[in-house]
């Protein structure tokens, strides 16, 4: 390729590509860069080489949302959960900008050095939901208000059954409880769906314990309108990971 070709190709690369995330190969080959001229390109300085065949242009600080949205086009399922995602949603304590960003998806799957260098989190993989339709799941994540579109973040009720599920493990019961009662009003019929294909038993004690604690929703209504995976008729006990000796009644 002459000088001139060269300089054409790259200007195609930086009118074509949005600055604030990273780009792949096949993001590259529609722009007549294969993976030798990418390389090329990136020992001559004009693309900076974050992993194998992933790319972003020097001195492009791109963001943690443009990030995710790379990454969502590679994992299946990937989305914001749990406490990350109802902190996105207001509800939050002891709010830290610094906080791990909890990250689901529907495969085993390993953040990439280049992301939690930048971003501190972790993934979790979980069977969690026996999903009934696929219908469910789309109305489980969505775009909250004020974050770029396309960004998938766990609505609140399925945000909450994930905080529930890392109880004891990943998040202590104090904060667990404490960001519990910030929710508020939440979809009673999406809600019920949700803890009806939960295959956490621990999580969905916790919830109905928690949930008629507080009066955040009537849980006997719930109780009788879905049938709910609770286990056996006996008191649920265990001893978490963080020490905690926590003792749920299948009703709550």
């Amino acid at each position: 390729m002459d000088a001139n070709s060269r300089y054409k190709v790259i200007k195609r690369l930086q009118t074509g590509l949005p600055r604030g995330a990273p780009f792949d190969l096949s993001t590259l080959a529609p722009l007549g860069v294969s993976a030798q001229l990418a390389a090329r390109y990136a020992e001559g300085g004009w693309l900076v080489r974050l992993a194998h065949g992933v790319y972003a242009f020097p001195n492009d600080d791109f963001g943690v949302y443009g990030a995710l949205k790379f990454l969502q086009q590679r994992v299946s399922g990937l989305h914001v959960g749990g406490k990350s995602a109802l902190a996105m949603q207001g509800v939050r304590h002891n709010l830290n900008s610094r906080d791990t960003l909890v990250l689901w998806g529907n495969t085993r799957f390993a953040l990439p050095a280049w992301f939690t260098s930048r971003f501190p989190a972790r993934y979790v993989y979980a069977n969690l939901f026996d999903w009934p339709a696929d219908t469910l799941v789309s109305k489980t994540v969505a775009t909250p208000p004020g974050l770029p579109d396309g960004l998938r973040v766990s609505a609140s009720e399925r945000a909450v059954l994930e905080l529930l599920y890392e109880a004891g493990t990943k998040q202590s019961l104090e904060e667990t409880r404490n960001l519990f009662d910030g929710v508020r009003s939440p979809r009673k019929e999406l809600l019920g769906q949700l803890l009806a294909c939960c295959t956490s038993i621990k999580a969905v004690r916790l919830f109905l314990t928690w949930a008629r604690e507080t009066e955040l929703v009537n849980v006997d209504d719930l109780l009788a309108r879905y049938p709910l995976r609770t286990g056996s008729d006996r008191r649920w006990m265990s001893r978490l990971a963080d020490g905690t000796l926590l003792s749920l009644n299948p009703r709550g």
